[in-house]
């Protein structure tokens, strides 16, 4: 079935709100077996909703519509959907019922002049009920299309697409494609070198096709999988999925919706070592990304924020002589960083990050973006120096996920 989706709104189209109900429906229709052909957005006119209607019908078996049922002026969608197919608008009694029910129970005004605007709907439709919301739905049939009217509130729109709108759909496919997705996490490489390394992998004639999103600064490899079985599109998913992480190798972080956080912090609990933070670019961010995951007391000692250099001398023992000879940004600062912060705190590891974030600061020896990580731990000591490019925002952004990487790598081979 070709399934296309239409969001209604100024504040979509104007970027005051981003547009989340499309996603959520084509990811509920893809559990399904069912793909979204097309996605459209248009504001709250009703002209552009009237064409988008009639476009969407000649292209589309169903068209999933959310946006414009409110009390207001600037909500439309029902007028124009009445003009569209042709329909007299009329006061729909079991819709005024529930507007009325609703806002009794929502603490809303009966008595608005607007109260029954919701209660309209084109004639020969049918009323998709809502039970978080006051305006119901209603779906129709248009140049043989499927059309159905939601909310654009999320939290309505995603009950009544789930009791209603899902069921509908798909008692009228007769043949669904099973389909199933796997997305693999990673860090370091660029979106090029992960192409490159996964060269081959997608077999679309096979029923196998890959995406890579970039989401700064990591990346999402999405690999999906269609077949007429449960059995044969596991088969063919769980193989993609090894070849992609053999490929990959140390990059890929983790799988689906794990963070790099989550890993680390699993990580620590079964390394059963502690950890100690000494920060001055990244000004606290390492700290609180490792504190983010509960139950981080149990690894996690200190940190601190050391960004003048008489703090890098006074709490880490940094000697001043070093200081002066080398710079607060520099291999040997931050190697003594790492050791004293493991020092001060009895941790089993120390991890130190030193920079220029930018935007000033920087000098031909050492232009913004130059950031030293080090990692000190029973054994040795290890640090590197690194260029970053981009905002300062980024560049600390891009210093704490390196670090934290570091971090994952070093308890991976222990």
């Amino acid at each position: 079935m070709k399934i296309s989706t239409l969001s209604i709104g100024d504040e979509l189209i104007s970027g005051q709100v981003t547009d989340t109900n499309s996603g959520t429906i084509a990811a509920a229709l893809l559990a399904e077996g069912l793909r979204v052909q097309r996605h459209l957005t248009v504001g709250d006119n009703e002209p552009d909703i009237m064409d988008a209607l009639n476009d969407l019908a000649h292209v589309s078996e169903a068209v999933v519509v959310t946006g414009g049922l409110g009390p207001t002026v600037d909500d439309m969608t029902s007028r124009a959907a009445a003009r569209a197919t042709g329909r007299r608008l009329v006061i729909h009694d079991e819709a005024r019922m529930h507007v009325r029910q609703m806002s009794g129970k929502l603490e809303m005004p009966i008595s608005c002049p607007l109260s029954d605007k919701q209660a309209m709907i084109p004639t020969k439709s049918t009323l998709i009920p809502n039970p978080k919301g006051t305006a119901c739905g209603f779906h129709l049939i248009h140049n043989g299309c499927f059309m159905f009217f939601m909310p654009g509130v999320p939290s309505e729109m995603i009950v009544m697409l789930r009791e209603t709108v899902l069921p509908f759909i798909s008692e009228r496919v007769t043949h669904k494609r099973v389909i199933r997705t796997a997305s693999l996490n990673v860090f370091g490489p660029g979106e090029p070198e992960v192409d490159e390394l996964l060269l081959g992998i997608a077999k679309p004639d096979q029923g196998l096709s890959m995406g890579i999103c970039v989401s700064y600064p990591w990346i999402r490899v999405t690999l999906r999988a269609e077949a007429d079985s449960k059995d044969a599109v596991d088969e063919l998913l769980a193989s993609a999925v090894r070849t992609a992480r053999e490929r990959l190798d140390e990059y890929c972080f983790s799988l689906g919706e794990i963070t790099l956080d989550d890993v680390v912090a699993e990580l620590f609990r079964n390394a059963g070592l502690t950890l100690a933070l000494a920060e001055s670019c990244t000004g606290g961010l390492i700290a609180k990304r490792i504190t983010d995951s509960a139950g981080s007391s149990r690894y996690f000692q200190q940190g601190v924020v050391t960004y003048s250099n008489e703090a890098k001398n006074r709490l880490l023992g940094v000697p001043t002589e070093l200081l002066a000879a080398f710079g607060a940004v520099s291999a040997e600062c931050a190697s003594a960083m790492s050791r004293g912060v493991q020092s001060v705190s009895g941790s089993d590891l120390g991890l130190a990050v030193t920079g220029v974030a930018g935007p000033d600061g920087g000098s031909d020896e050492k232009p913004v973006g130059t950031v030293f990580i080090s990692l000190a731990s029973m054994e040795s000591v290890r640090t590197e120096r690194f260029q970053f490019h981009g905002s300062r925002d980024e560049i600390r952004t891009l210093t704490a996920w390196t670090a934290l990487d570091w971090l994952r790598r070093y308890l991976l081979i222990i």
